[in-house]
């Protein structure tokens, strides 16, 4: 079931485990859409919509009262499933908090603000399945980093209108407004606002690729900020053969059954370990609900890495960057330890990406392809802006003006220089102003 690279003996991992290339097809998809929704607006994402979403919608807004009676409409356990989630959510993140500081020297006093965006907007993906924790995983933290205004967009379904459990799971986070647009049109719109969406400051959340392209098309023209590439799910698995194959197959369904276009990978030493898992997958697989997504998933992204040993599996996932990683054999702690790249680690056969992706109270917006070599998990931070303030006196301006002087000056930039030896200029400790003296 899973595509067999045998790695063992192989130094040079990062060309074995080379990405495939860009498909340069949905990126202009994506422009195009990005492009109609900046100059047509609501007029424009209603069209996109019913082309993408096959429903028409005129008013995109959810109206505010519809959250709350979702709240009443679904089942006790779904509701208490919900508050437990948040408690855990909420718990984590409020210990990321994070205040200002001030740190005087010598006359120079420098103090970092820490400053919350004023409005943040959060992508839920809808279609072939509902995501109510996900709007937990994106609001909770906006609301604990002090955003004024939060934002949601789900796609809508066949009939128009976004699930009651997910219009539960915002009224339980506090979300202040529910769009009914779904895709890159939806991150068109909060980006650049239309009529009905007013522009958000930051956009975050998972989606597939074309949410993903459409994130970073208006982050890298300057528009607005994201999270981070957060693309279809991946997962990871290194395991010996103290795992349980069954176990270790549906942790790798688990992600697979978010669909096309991710990974699910086994990374062991254990040739027999990778077959046995392979016997689980075929068997879970007879009636997994969602067989058809999952064998997509399998089919371009399931793969099973055969290494030399437990350090070479390390190197594998280090190239690999996953958005999940499981370390689930014999010394499972201290190799997690050693890992460098991925998005979030669970330690050993009762830690299942599972529980980080509904209760454990991390949060499961993740970097993916491969960007968890240099980024990191949604977080509070995320909405968050650290605004640095210096306040300096005479004489303290006195002392950095030498240095400050010698290094404008080496530099070529003769009125920064000025900016500094104008003031001395006017002597050090002078109360007198440069626009006084002029």
């Amino acid at each position: 079931m899973l595509a067999r690279s045998d790695l063992r003996g192989v130094a040079d991992l990062g060309s074995a485990l080379a990405p495939p290339p860009d498909d340069p097809g949905p990126v202009e998809a994506v422009r195009e859409v990005l492009a109609a929704v900046r100059t047509g607006g609501d007029a424009a994402v209603r069209d996109l919509t019913e082309r993408f979403d096959g429903c028409r919608i005129d008013d995109l807004r959810v109206p505010p009262s519809a959250l709350t009676a979702a709240l009443a409409d679904v089942a006790l356990e779904t509701r208490r499933a919900l508050d437990h989630a948040h408690g855990e959510i909420a718990a984590y993140h409020s210990a990321q908090r994070r205040a200002g500081f001030t740190l005087d020297r010598g006359g120079i006093r420098l103090t970092e603000r820490v400053v919350p965006v004023r409005r943040a907007g959060c992508y839920v993906p809808g279609g072939r399945a509902t995501y109510p924790s996900t709007v937990l995983m994106t609001a909770v933290p906006a609301r604990i980093a002090g955003v004024a205004e939060i934002a949601l967009c789900v796609p809508p379904g066949p009939d128009g209108e976004v699930p009651t459990v997910t219009l539960a799971a915002a009224a339980v986070a506090g979300v202040d407004e529910v769009y009914r647009i779904g895709g890159a049109q939806a991150i068109a719109a909060l980006a650049y606002g239309t009529e009905s969406v007013p522009a958000v400051d930051v956009i975050v959340g998972p989606g597939n690729a074309y949410v993903a392209l459409a994130k970073r098309e208006v982050a890298g023209a300057g528009v607005v900020g994201i999270d981070g590439f957060a693309g279809p799910s991946e997962v990871a698995i290194v395991a010996d053969e103290t795992a349980d194959p069954a176990w270790v197959a549906a942790d790798l369904l688990a992600q697979a059954e978010h669909g096309p276009g991710g990974a699910a990978v086994l990374v062991t030493w254990d040739p027999a370990l990778a077959d046995a898992v392979d016997a689980a997958i075929a068997r879970l697989l007879a009636d997994a609900p969602r067989r058809a997504d999952i064998e997509d998933t399998l089919g371009s992204g399931g793969r099973a890495v055969i290494v030399d040993d437990a350090d070479a599996a390390l190197r594998v996932v280090d190239v690999l960057a996953p958005e999940h990683l499981e370390v689930n054999c014999a010394g499972a702690a201290d190799l997690a330890d050693r890992v460098r790249n991925a998005g979030a680690i669970f330690v050993g056969p009762y830690a299942p990406a599972a529980l980080g992706d509904y209760v454990a109270g991390v949060n499961h917006v993740l970097p993916t392809a491969r960007s968890a070599r240099f980024a990191g998990a949604l977080g509070v931070d995320t909405f968050c802006k650290h605004v640095h303030v210096v306040t300096a006196d005479a004489a303290g301006f006195a002392a950095a003006a030498g240095p400050l002087v010698a290094l404008a000056t080496e530099e070529g930039l003769a009125e920064h220089a000025r900016s500094a030896t104008i003031r001395l200029g006017a002597g050090a400790g002078s109360t007198t102003s440069t626009g006084d003296s002029a």
